[in-house]
């Protein structure tokens, strides 16, 4: 019998992703809140993780043997706006999971973020300070430290930028590129904007590696470039057979934008390659991408 392996927010692009990677050699459970999914190879259960006495009783029918906690309220325009109903989510919940991970003695991974940083002194290592400057990455910065207070064995995995296949109700950020220029529109995209991106797929392996080696503290999941929306963008045209002419580079100060936006928050991620984290090249994983997105 494989364990039992309990993934938040799994109707999400990466809980999802997350879901798909593991169901080959776990009893994967995967929560959602108000988006419905199936999928042959999960067990799906909707719960509200901010409502501490759902949250014990899907413990309670699971008693899973690890937790990987995905769900969160991700986008941070949204968060800036909605500062109470995000901070339920993103911290509030985070912590109530980790106090029951850490009676339970299970690995707990966190997925956080690299927004957890201001963007002016890349590339970024697990030891430096945190510096957020939107509401997402303070309410991440609270969830770190909330779980490493609660269970210090916890994982806390930073999470880059993530792109690929799309779960039914969530997809990344290159859906909505692929959209554009498929219907023959201009797509704008940030030369100043720079990140470590890699595929949902490659994350989903990084947080179950976390698992698998024991990870404990801050762990940094980045890809291994470093890559400015608009270069990524001109990478998957090129790739993805679609209109590269269609392309145009723009600064963040020329949109308009309710969460202030860091300029670059690349990872750098060589703890997690020390423990065998592989993130293919981006042209390789666009390459597997084909037919599929």
């Amino acid at each position: 019998m494989n364990q039992k392996l309990l993934v938040t927010g799994a109707s999400g692009f990466l809980g999802w992703n997350i879901c798909q990677v593991a169901k080959s050699r776990w009893e994967v459970y995967g929560t959602y809140n108000s988006s419905p999914v199936t999928d042959s190879g999960v067990k799906f259960i909707k719960t509200d993780l901010t409502v501490l006495g759902d949250l014990k009783e899907v413990w309670e029918e699971i008693k899973p043997d690890a937790v990987i906690h995905a769900a969160a309220a991700s986008k941070p325009n949204f968060c800036q706006e909605n500062p109470d109903i995000s901070h339920k989510i993103n911290v509030v919940a985070a912590g109530d999971m980790a106090s029951l991970c850490g009676a339970a003695g299970i690995p707990y991974v966190f997925t956080s973020t690299d927004l957890v940083f201001d963007g002016l002194n890349p590339p970024y290592r697990e030891t430096d300070l945190v510096c957020p400057i939107n509401i997402y990455g303070e309410q991440k910065v609270k969830a770190e430290g909330e779980i490493l207070a609660r269970y210090p064995q916890a994982a806390i995995c930073r999470m880059p930028l993530m792109y690929g296949i799309a779960s039914p109700h969530g997809g990344s950020f290159m859906q909505g590129f692929i959209k554009t220029l498929k219907s023959g529109n201009f797509l704008n995209l940030f030369e100043d904007e720079f990140r470590t991106p890699v595929s949902g797929t490659t994350a989903a392996k990084g947080l179950l590696l976390a698992i698998e080696k024991k990870v404990n503290g801050i762990l940094h999941l980045g890809g291994k470039q470093r890559i400015s929306r608009y270069e990524f963008g001109l990478l998957m045209a090129q790739v993805l057979d679609l209109p590269a002419d269609r392309i145009t580079p723009g600064k963040q100060q020329d949109v308009k934008s309710i969460a202030p936006r860091s300029p670059d928050t690349s990872l750098d991620s060589s703890k997690a390659f020390d423990l065998g984290y592989e993130p293919p090249l981006i042209v390789e994983e666009l390459a597997a991408l084909r037919g599929l997105v």
